[in-house]
């Protein structure tokens, strides 16, 4: 008989593009969400929970075709094996397209306008890399139901707010503000955007925003040659231009440079550049409301411009868009320095409901990347520090272990984390070296002397770490860092001890 072979045992790690979070960083994640969350809810937004999972037809933008059913998205067909398969279902890739589908789908018994926030994790089945991951955690808030452009100024004002409540400095980040009509006002002056054709000059025009959105990296030389004949880089790499005139690419670099020292004035040059284009004049007086807003609620350039150089995806959304950019310099992992970039974005898609009612319905939102922000806290040093441990109760005699659960019970009630040491008791300092790695503040000690006499050994063990760097062996002996007091008296010792630590 043919030996059986072993099923080998399962490597113990986690799958490409994804990683495990821990204590303080998780904790972390959760104060932020908090503070998010209270500004946005201060703004008069409610919370939505919508499900992980939607069919890829709601989806809508990754939709599987038969070569490729997880293109974009982690996606599975119900029943696939059977004789009738099911519907494809997906992880959601964000959170906008489930309110969307939710929208349509309950908007019978929202309120119109319906102003929703959500915050939760996404996924996207897309090539991982240094610090991009296939799940992160989103904070949505969207404003579904207003055709005017207050959402959208109000949306950029809590954006502004909410990244100072965070603890990114003004002066630290800036909200940019652009429009999509004015870009395409600006394309059909440069004869790439024909409004009685549109799919005409869809090539070039492809090929113009993917340049202007390339500024930052490759310059405005760089830019204007992917407008003309096209680029090579340093590589030898070619990249196809959009084949633009010098008189067209002229239009298109005096957009992408038309920022001024303030709203009005970059206003007033857009204006000149989109000429007698109807929908870039109306986008360009959609920003004129923007700036005339903002500036009445007291939000000025230092915090919110308007700038025309902000493309975030332009295909996509019908009017205004903004982005949220961090301004300050850190260094990347070749100790090059650099700013840390784009932490948030969002604009308005007046046509994503459409797909599921066949009517138009206003919507405008921003999408904040937690995980991004996360980082840029610790990159200025504001993030999370080491999340003080709960006390520990160390078992001096296992026979009393209900005397042990009462102390811990007591204080648990008392408002103080805190746990019984729940492993193998017989090396006492195992149980201190426990307390140590789970950042202990204060262990509790009561042996069967200690009972007798109804008092309690109370140990400061951030007090007896210092002590122990800096003290000699006379004052080490003395032991400052460890008391003795009644039993009645535990939760007022130990209170005391964290009110030290935590000043």
């Amino acid at each position: 008989m043919a030996k059986q072979k072993k099923t080998p045992r399962p490597k113990a790690e986690t799958p490409k593009g994804f990683r495990d979070y821990f204590g303080a960083e998780v904790q972390g994640r959760k104060a932020m969400l908090d503070i998010i969350g209270q500004v946005y809810h201060r703004y008069g937004f409610d919370a939505l929970e919508s499900s992980a999972v939607e069919t890829v037809e709601a989806l809508g933008k990754f939709l599987p075709d038969v070569d490729r059913p997880n293109a974009g998205v982690f996606a599975w067909q119900e029943d696939a094996e059977g004789e009738k398969p099911g519907d494809w279902l997906a992880l959601r890739y964000d959170l906008t397209a489930p309110l969307a589908r939710v929208y349509a789908q309950h908007r019978n018994d929202l309120p119109t306008p319906y102003r929703r926030y959500a915050m939760g994790p996404v996924w996207r089945n897309e090539k991982p890399g240094p610090g991009r991951f296939r799940q992160f955690y989103q904070c949505d808030a969207d404003t579904v139901g207003a055709p005017s452009v207050a959402a959208d100024a109000e949306i950029c004002a809590m954006l502004s707010d909410t990244l100072e409540a965070v603890g990114i400095q003004r002066g630290d980040y800036i909200v940019r503000v652009n429009n999509r009509k004015v870009l395409n006002g600006v394309m059909e002056v440069a004869g790439v955007l024909d409004p009685a054709d549109p799919d005409r000059f869809a090539d070039e025009r492809g090929i113009v925003l993917r340049a202007i959105d390339k500024l930052d990296r490759l310059g405005t030389g760089g830019v204007r040659a992917l407008l003309g004949a096209g680029r090579e880089d340093e590589s030898g790499d070619y990249t196809k231009g959009a084949g633009l005139s010098e008189a067209q690419a002229d239009v298109v670099m005096g957009f992408m440079e038309a920022r001024r020292e303030d709203g009005a004035a970059t206003v007033a040059r857009l204006s000149e550049l989109v000429g007698d284009s109807v929908v870039g004049r109306e986008g360009v007086d959609e920003l004129r409301q923007i700036a005339d807003l903002l500036a009445a609620q007291g939000y000025g350039p230092d915090r919110i411009v308007i700038d025309p150089s902000v493309v975030r995806g332009l295909g996509y959304y019908t009017g205004p868009v903004f982005e949220a950019e961090l301004t300050f310099e850190i260094l990347d992992e070749k100790g090059r320095k650099r700013q840390f970039g784009s932490v948030a974005g969002g604009g308005r898609y007046d046509d994503l409901v459409k797909r599921f009612t066949g009517q138009s319905v206003p919507a405008t939102g921003v999408s904040i990347g937690v995980d991004r922000l996360l980082a840029a806290l610790a990159a200025k040093g504001l993030g999370e520090t080491a999340e003080e441990g709960p006390v520990v109760v160390t078992v001096m005699d296992r026979e009393r272990m209900a005397d042990y659960q009462s102390m811990v019970a007591e204080l648990r009630n008392a408002g103080i984390r805190a746990e019984v040491y729940l492993g193998n008791p017989k090396n006492f300092g195992n149980q201190l070296k426990y307390a140590d790695r789970r950042g202990a503040p204060v262990a509790v000690i009561q042996g069967g002397d200690e009972a007798a006499r109804g008092v309690v050994q109370i140990k400061d063990l951030k007090l007896g770490a210092e002590i122990a760097q800096s003290a000699s062996l006379e004052e080490w002996k003395a032991q400052p860092a460890q008391s003795e007091v009644p039993r009645t008296d535990l939760v007022a010792a130990v209170r005391g001890i964290l009110a030290r630590t935590a000043g």
